[in-house]
């Protein structure tokens, strides 16, 4: 059976209610595909939009009122990309902070899940001085 392919975009505000809205509209999107994307993957994923979509919420908003999403299956990767207009770079932390504090920790989260996924992830800027970061996600098992 082929490889799942495809690509599909979202938009939605910089709010705090996009971030369940979007995870669902992609759980449901990635449920429908003719292929199954392994259930780790699709887990992977979600936690990771979830992640990047929060990103954008709390640091973005103020010069990004809409975001935008974009779910590819394609070459056996699942990808997984947040546009804002923000054209602040982040990096993810190189450890943990030394505080107890519950913040911070995002971006690290979706290197380390995607690294464990054998994956890559990355920020790319966009033409109009915003930047999307991405995950890519490997879909052995749909193969």
């Amino acid at each position: 059976m082929p490889a799942p392919r495809g690509t599909w975009r979202f938009t939605a505000p910089t709010a705090d209610h996009a971030v369940p809205r979007l995870r669902h509209a992609v759980r449901d999107l990635l449920e429908r595909q003719p292929v199954t994307v392994p259930r780790e993957t699709r887990d992977t994923a979600l936690l990771i939009l979830s992640e990047l979509v929060t990103n954008a919420v709390r640091h973005a908003a103020l010069l990004s009122p809409r975001i935008g999403v974009e779910i590819s299956l394609e070459g056996g990767r699942l990808t997984v990309a947040v546009e804002d207009d923000h054209p602040y770079r982040p990096k993810a932390l190189e450890a943990a902070p030394l505080d107890e504090s519950t913040g911070g920790r995002g971006l690290l989260l979706v290197r380390v899940l995607t690294a464990e996924a054998g994956g890559v992830c990355d920020v790319t800027r966009t033409g109009t001085g915003g930047k999307v970061v991405w995950a890519a996600l490997p879909l052995t098992g749909a193969l």
